[in-house]
């Protein structure tokens, strides 16, 4: 999903690099996250689009990147978990920012992005621009991811 030859990309790595290349977040390529989507792509995808869009509108776009990219640093398979959709949709998002304080130190502005991103089902808003921005990069992203890991079964199904 991100254009790798798009000219933004590279100020992107420059920004991201760093935590893309610990062992902690390369295990996020192990893990599914929508229909075959790796859970690395998927941060991978909305921390990208999150630093476009930021950058675009003049907000912060390091944090942006650098929280959109730990948004979902998790390791377990919510859908073996015995969590139901609702209770691992609330509790991912702390998991994440207690694994991503391990792994960097971050910004209020980081913490409120990661902690946040999924407030439509909860309880608690963000207090910032950006968080809203990874937020919507991130349902959008989904829904790519979705469709085109059931594009693929499709296809597989067909050419069966």
């Amino acid at each position: 999903m991100v254009n790798y030859d798009n000219n933004q990309y590279e100020g992107f790595l420059d920004i991201v690099s760093d935590l893309i290349n610990t062992p902690e977040f390369k295990k996020l390529e192990d893990c599914t996250h929508h229909y075959g989507v790796s859970r690395y792509q998927h941060c991978i995808n909305v921390a990208y689009y999150s630093y476009v869009l930021c950058k675009k509108l003049g907000l912060n776009y390091t944090a942006a990147a650098r929280a959109g990219l730990l948004h979902d640093l998790f390791y377990y398979d919510w859908q073996n978990s015995g969590l139901s959709m609702a209770k691992h949709a609330l509790r991912h998002s702390s998991i994440a920012l207690k694994n991503a304080e391990k792994l960097t130190s971050l910004s209020a502005l980081e913490r409120d992005i990661i902690k946040n991103h999924m407030w439509l089902c909860g309880k608690i808003w963000p207090k910032h621009r950006e968080s809203y921005i990874v937020s919507l990069a991130d349902k959008i992203c989904a829904v790519w991811e979705a469709s085109y890991g059931v594009k693929q079964k499709l296809i597989l199904s067909i050419n069966v």
